[in-house]
């Protein structure tokens, strides 16, 4: 059984991953403010929580502090419990505010990929220190006081050119202080089953060392499948499962939403090339392998950054169900919030096929191809 341990859990990629493998693991806990931030000192709350005794306690000191600080809604929550068998008691409001060391030994398996934003804090010296301030820092923590096997970290292929490549450069060695025998590299979605263009770096590491020389990143496969392959009006809901870890398609006929086609004046604007600083040469539609879903998806962007598609000879946006596909859940996944959050959630999701791909290289000690 794999314990697993997520932070910035969003809705659950490397979760839906594991249940597609149908590998048998145990959610220990996962932790997702839902883009629900206070304004408070950080630093003298998580000083009182550190000296709280119990993990019960801990989490109620900071659920109050939420209520009385912010009336928004953690929407991931709402996703996140409704698809995995997680005790509310074990979901996490704050990687800010959440002691790593209760669970310290009691995990296998740690995955998540911080937000980008903050990473102009980080300095140029070396070790975890030198990362306060941003969240990359609280990912890294964690690390140090649960231990895991095995931890999994994700971000935009772009942080290896932030800064010249300087916060690259502290990332590695606060890994490296970590004791952590580690390897990157950047994955793109489409050569993992899915077609989407979606480039992203990811940090494996092994507390075993020894463990590092026996894995490698999974190899590219050949794509299959094209965006058409992925709709609602070619595959109708509930025709998109997994076979094997795989994604399965049943050819169908399936309802769209009136309300997805575009008017006479959006279609205008969309694939208008614009002018100045939104100009956009490539407007174009109906692509074979999509653009990188976002998480303003439910935009009106011009089609050189959305994914628009003709359907019944009319263009029309993406369904959020659609965007939930091109992220690797299938049509099991249970959508219950907004569509707005919705989309958003899908767009800030880690492609669940390539989790797939990698949890294999990760525990069947080689790539992909010696798995098929």
């Amino acid at each position: 059984m794999i314990r697993l341990g997520s932070v910035f859990s969003g809705i659950g990629a490397i979760e839906f991953a594991l249940r597609r493998l149908n590998w048998d693991h145990e959610i220990v806990f996962a932790c997702d403010n839902g883009n629900v931030n206070l304004d408070i000192n950080y630093k003298s709350h998580m000083s009182n929580i550190r000296r709280l005794k119990s993990i019960d306690d801990k989490k109620l000191y900071v659920d109050e502090l939420y209520k009385s600080k912010t009336k928004r809604t953690n929407f991931v929550k709402i996703s996140y419990l409704s698809n995995y068998k997680l005790s509310e008691k074990r979901f996490f409001n704050d990687i800010k505010l959440f002691d790593g060391r209760d669970f310290n030994g009691a995990i296998d398996l740690l995955v998540g990929g911080s937000p980008c934003q903050s990473f102009s804090a980080i300095g140029r010296k070396s070790g975890l220190e030198d990362t306060r301030g941003t969240l990359f820092y609280d990912f890294a923590r964690i690390v140090k006081e649960t231990r895991p096997r095995v931890f999994i970290y994700e971000n935009v292929y772009g942080l290896l050119k932030h800064d010249k490549g300087n916060t690259w450069k502290v990332i590695m060695e606060v890994f490296e202080s970590l004791g952590y025998g580690f390897k990157f590299s950047v994955l793109d979605s489409r050569d993992f089953g899915i077609p989407q263009g979606r480039r992203r770096v990811f940090v494996v590491g092994f507390k075993n060392k020894s463990d590092l020389s026996k894995f490698n990143f999974p190899k590219p496969l050949k794509l299959t499948y094209s965006l058409q392959d992925f709709l609602l009006n070619n595959c109708a809901l509930g025709k998109f499962t997994s076979c094997n870890s795989n994604i399965c398609i049943k050819r169908s006929n399936g309802v769209v939403s009136e309300k997805l086609y575009l008017s006479e004046k959006l279609k205008k604007y969309v694939l208008s090339p614009g002018t100045k600083n939104f100009f956009h040469k490539d407007a174009k539609i109906d692509l074979d392998i999509a653009r990188a879903i976002l998480s303003t998806q439910g935009n009106s962007h011009r089609a050189s950054v959305n994914n628009y598609v003709t359907t019944n000879g009319k263009i029309r946006a993406l369904d959020p169900r659609e965007s939930l596909r091109l992220m690797g859940f299938t049509d099991d996944f249970i959508i219950n919030v907004s569509k707005s959050q919705a989309y958003k959630q899908s767009g800030n999701s880690i492609v669940v096929d390539v989790l797939i791909h990698l949890l294999k290289a990760i525990y069947n000690g080689g790539s992909n191809e010696e798995n098929h």
